[in-house]
Formats: C-alpha cells, structure tokens, sequence
C-alpha cells in the first residue's frame, strides 16, 4: 500500500480530535501539521531509513541511482503525491509533496531533486494545463513507473531562459511538430521516461512563440549527451539531452500554443518552493549528523557541545534552520490558498540555500579533521548544497524578483 493511501486510511479510522486541537485548527503555525501531514513526514522518515540510507554513499560515489530504489519511490506513493487517486495517485496536498522532499533530503539530496522534480514542476504541469488526454495518458505512469525531467535551460539560455533556440517547426498539415536543439544541465535525464521540453514555434515573436510539449523518451532522434561530473549531487544524473528532428504529435503540446514561457515562469514558483525544502533537509541533515558528535568529542576534558562559544553557533544555525522551514511552510500554505506567493517562493529559495551553505559549512568545522573526510556525512550536504544557489532560478535572479515585487508595494 502506497504511503498516501495508508496515511488516508488511518487518517479516516482517527479517532475525533481533542478539543485542544480542533482549536489550533483554526489558524494552526504554519509548522504545525494535520495528522495526514504527519503521518507523511513518518513514514518518508522510515523509508528513508530502511531503503535509502543503507546506499547513499555507495550511490554518491559511482555516481549514480540504484533503480529498486527509485522503484520503490514509486512503490510507496513518493513520486504522485499531488496526482488525484483517479489517475493512481496519493491525492496529497503541496505541503505533503514537500514535507516529503524535505525528509528525503536529510538523507539523500539527490533523491529529493528527483522527488521534487516530479512533483512540483512536471507532475502539476500536467495536471494544470494537460489536456484529457495527456493526462490520461501521463498522471497515471508518472505517479507510478515513470520519472520526469525538465527541459528548459540551454547553452546561451540560462538566467535568460526565453532565450532559447530550440525549434518546434509545425508539419504543413498542423498534425506534428519537429523538434531540433538541445538542452543542457538536464536533471534526472538517466532516469526520465518523459521530458517536459519547452521549445519555440515561432521565433519571430520572441518568448512568445515558446511552447510545452510532453514528449516520451523513447520517441526516435532523442539522445543523451555524457553524464556530468558535479561538485554534488552525484547521484542524480544531469546531462544534455539533444533533439534531431523529433516528431512529436500536436496533440502533445501542453496547454496552448505559445503560452510555455508563462506555464514555465507559473510552474517555477512552484519549483522553489521545493527547493526551499530540498535545502532545509539539507540544512538539517547536516545538524543533525554534527550533533551527536558534538557531545560525544571532549576536549580539555569538556564535551565539545558543551563549550559556550560552541552553544553560541549552534543556537544561531538552529534558529536559522527554524527561520527557513517558518518561511518554506509559509510559503506552502499560500500556494495552498491560491494568494500570491511570487516573492515568498523566492525568498524561501534564496535563503534556504544561504542557510544550507552556512550550516552545512559550520558543521564540518565543527567536526574537525574528521568533518573534512568521509567518515561522516557532513562533506557530501556541504557538497550537495552548493547547487541551491544555482538552479530553478540563481541568487541573483531571486533577488531582482523579489525586489520588483517590493517596489510594486510602495
């Protein structure tokens, strides 16, 4: 049984709650959780632990994803869990989907990109603005056997995405189109059974001309390009993915003609937001390997933990990590309201990777000589981090977002 399901089912045979929480209910912290929301972060927790633990650093140093384990994301609902049960999804909500990346990254970042990925951009891009027949034909693969990859960025579109090259020519009788250019810095491409390619059908209108196509990935004149040696992330394949006349059937645009550069800026908000979670569990998983340590080590015959100027750095970095899953949920349940949330997804990217860096950074000083080996995990998040500031939007572009949106308000 997939983890939304038995989350759903033990959620119905509750018993009713206490009066003590029907009145949080109300207007509850925005870290303050439904019981299904619980039982989600348990029992990602636990598969966690049991399926994935036992192979991160084997995975991180060949490079790549071990397949039963992504079987098994799919296995236990982690790869549908805004799909509606319909389509043989876990009908979850966003926060769940991020409560998820979350737990998955404070064991394993690589893994929570692919989660993330399949969640908030392609999944609910398909959902949003497939039709019936893209998602008849797509939200039940993708929510049980099928990962996904985002095909946006290129050589000379990055920041710029709508700067693309790629070509979709339409056939004279408008039946298909054919694809020519390629994609680079493709996350989860190994993987992927379907990409999500954003190419223009019309140059000369500029970003206007980008359309979405749902494409599968073993439709003829694809190719990928070699793997690429990452700082991070190691396990998690990023390559480039070429398209040489590609035939793809108009019925395979997502949405309308023209309009990909809006479902791509709309979705990407989204994407932050998962990020913002990706780099929180980041953030923890690294606190939470330096800690036990920290009390575990004397010098001068003192815990190291114990040394003041010690208590001092860990207490900011825990507020800190506190500060960004205050934001990250925030910035979840506005999502989940439908208010604008433009500048809280940004605010959460940016500062959750800044936190990640900072956190995982101090903890490897914290450990010492052994924090800078692989004895401990510290170095892989500190390695694994980096890439926050990076992708779904940089640093740079987060700020000049969220300072547009500031100056609108006065």
């Amino acid at each position: 049984m997939s983890i939304a399901r038995l989350a759903a089912r033990s959620l119905r045979s509750a018993a009713p709650r206490s009066a003590v929480a029907r009145s949080l209910s109300s207007r509850p912290g925005v870290t303050m959780f439904s019981e299904e929301e619980n039982m989600v972060r348990d029992m990602a927790a636990s598969w966690c632990e049991q399926e994935l633990k036992p192979h991160v650093r084997a995975m991180d140093t060949k490079g790549e994803m071990q397949p039963e384990i992504v079987k098994s994301l799919f296995d236990n609902g982690l790869m549908g869990m805004e799909i509606p049960e319909q389509f043989g999804g876990s009908g979850m909500n966003f926060t769940s989907a991020c409560i998820a990346i979350e737990e998955i990254a404070k064991v394993d970042p690589s893994f929570a990109i692919l989660v993330d990925i399949q969640n908030t951009l392609t999944n609910n891009a398909i959902r949003f603005w497939g039709s019936q027949e893209l998602q008849d034909e797509w939200l039940p693969r993708l929510a049980t056997d099928c990962a996904s990859s985002f095909c946006l960025s290129e050589a000379g579109s990055g920041s710029d995405a709508f700067a693309m090259q790629t070509k979709a020519d339409l056939s004279a009788d408008g039946s298909h189109y054919t694809i020519n250019g390629t994609k680079l810095w493709i996350s989860n491409s190994s993987e992927a059974g379907v990409f999500l390619v954003f190419a223009n059908a019309d140059l000369s209108k500029g970003y206007k001309g980008i359309t979405a196509f749902v494409i599968d990935a073993k439709t003829e004149g694809i190719s990928l390009g070699r793997k690429e040696r990452k700082l991070g992330l190691r396990a998690s394949s990023t390559r480039p993915v070429t398209f040489e006349n590609v035939k793809v059937d108009a019925k395979n645009v997502l949405g309308e003609v023209g309009q990909g550069y809006k479902y791509a800026i709309e979705i990407l908000n989204e994407g932050r937001i998962g990020i913002g979670a990706q780099q929180l569990g980041i953030a923890k998983g690294a606190f939470n390997a330096t800690m036990p340590y920290l009390f575990e080590r004397k010098q001068f015959g003192t815990r190291i933990g114990d040394f003041q100027m010690m208590q001092q750095q860990y207490s900011q970095l825990a507020t800190e990590i506190h500060a960004v899953e205050t934001m990250m949920y925030n910035a979840c349940r506005m999502k989940e309201a439908g208010v604008p949330f433009i500048k809280e997804a940004s605010m959460v990217k940016l500062y959750s990777s800044q936190v990640a860096e900072k956190v995982a950074s101090k903890c490897i000083e914290f450990c010492g000589g052994v924090g800078f080996t692989e004895d401990l995990m510290v170095e892989k998040f500190y390695r694994d981090c980096k890439v926050g500031s990076i992708y779904e939007g940089t640093s740079n572009i987060q700020l000049q977002t969220i300072a547009k949106l500031i100056s609108k308000e006065y």
